[in-house]
């Protein structure tokens, strides 16, 4: 079962000042659009998402089908796919967010402390 790229979405209070922060860390703009409160800040291999006011708490995050540089990967294991294995498993799906038979589609579980965990696949 391969996830796909790992990042962490942080809920920040101003997007602004986060940026200015994680900049000082070398992190730098990778994408993302400033006008709509989300910005996605790389250093090297680390990906950190920055949103503000788009949700409560930090959320790992997992992208199937892409690579740590947002690019396509060949012959990834489908959102879909990764949905019924874990819900075979016991795991709780918090938000569905499952559409079509292939392409985009999201949904969220909670690890056992609370974590948030968002697989959403933009493929």
């Amino acid at each position: 079962m391969e996830l796909g790229a790992f990042s962490i979405s942080l809920a920040v209070k101003n997007l602004q000042e986060s940026r200015a922060f994680y900049e000082k860390l070398d992190f730098s703009v990778f994408g993302g659009d400033e006008a709509q409160n989300y910005l996605i800040m790389k250093n090297g291999d680390s990906l950190i998402g920055l949103f503000q006011n788009m949700f409560e708490g930090n959320i790992l995050t997992f992208n199937p089908g892409w690579d740590q540089n947002a690019g396509n990967v060949e012959g990834f294991t489908d959102v879909r796919a990764l949905h019924q294995h874990l819900t075979s498993q016991g795991i709780e799906v918090v938000h569905d967010g499952m559409k079509g038979e292939s392409g985009p589609s999201s949904f969220s579980i909670v690890d056992p402390d609370g974590n948030a965990i968002l697989i959403d696949q933009h493929v």
